[in-house]
């Protein structure tokens, strides 16, 4: 099946392009869903802000500008500010390891597992926790991690795929469909991408209400190492090349 997907990607010498493989779409569709999940974590946990859409914390940003009450100016900028130092963490890391590409999939997995570990084993142990200014040390380092994530998937390239944002792949849906006058293109895909987010999400949402954000701290960075695990070792993880004519 893996073999039947379109080439696409960034270029590579000699006229080659990169298409993923059914193993790495499976692992992003489980980032995806993980991403639901954490955003789910940061906004019922920590305070109305998001530690992977940045949109949103512009947004956000605003709203506490004019007064709007329940958002903090502070943590969206804390927010902000973290996710941009792990993607600039990210772009080194790619930019790096680029040429051994499981390496460097589960190296940038494993740096987002890790800031997550940190915070999941704080909160634990009371040293941080999710309310007061506690909190913009978990909103810190969860916002670290996405940052990698983000740069290391816009590195992919790979269409419809971003893992944290659905604009651009909802767009898409409607405006290729076919009363747009469109070929409907890869709309499994983008349907997959919006149903892993949706469902990571309610995941999330019903562990936070249920069983509290710890218990939803660690299943997020339980689901990440996993995550990590499968760059590691799937069969396959890399992207396959095919010569364009």
């Amino acid at each position: 099946m893996a073999g039947a997907l379109p080439a696409e990607g960034p270029s590579r010498p000699g006229g080659a392009t990169a298409s993923p493989t059914a193993a790495l779409w499976g692992v992003l569709g489980a980032l995806t869903l993980a991403t639901g999940l954490i955003d789910a974590l940061s906004y019922l946990g920590l305070g109305h802000v998001f530690v992977a859409n940045m949109t949103g914390n512009i947004v956000f940003m605003g709203f506490a500008l004019a007064g709007a009450k329940g958002f903090s100016f502070a943590a969206s900028l804390v927010a902000l500010g973290a996710f941009l130092v792990g993607a600039a963490a990210g772009g080194r890391m790619s930019a790096t390891w680029a040429d051994t590409r499981r390496w460097w999939l589960a190296s940038a997995s494993a740096a987002q597992t890790g800031l997550a570990l940190v915070a999941a084993a704080l909160t634990a142990t009371g040293v941080l926790g999710p309310g007061g200014n506690d909190r913009y040390g978990l909103i810190a380092l969860l916002a670290a991690g996405t940052g990698v994530q983000n740069a290391t998937v816009r590195k992919l390239s790979i269409q419809d795929v971003t893992t944290t944002v659905l604009t651009l792949t909802l767009t898409g849906l409607a405006a290729d469909s076919t009363p747009a006058g469109g070929s409907n293109p890869r709309a499994v895909r983008r349907l997959t991408a919006v149903g892993a987010m949706l469902g990571g999400a309610v995941i999330g949402a019903a562990l936070v209400t249920h069983q509290g954000f710890t218990t939803t701290l660690w299943a997020t960075t339980g689901m990440l190492g996993a995550i990590t695990l499968g760059f590691a070792f799937l069969p396959g993880i890399a992207l396959r090349h095919h010569r364009v004519s």
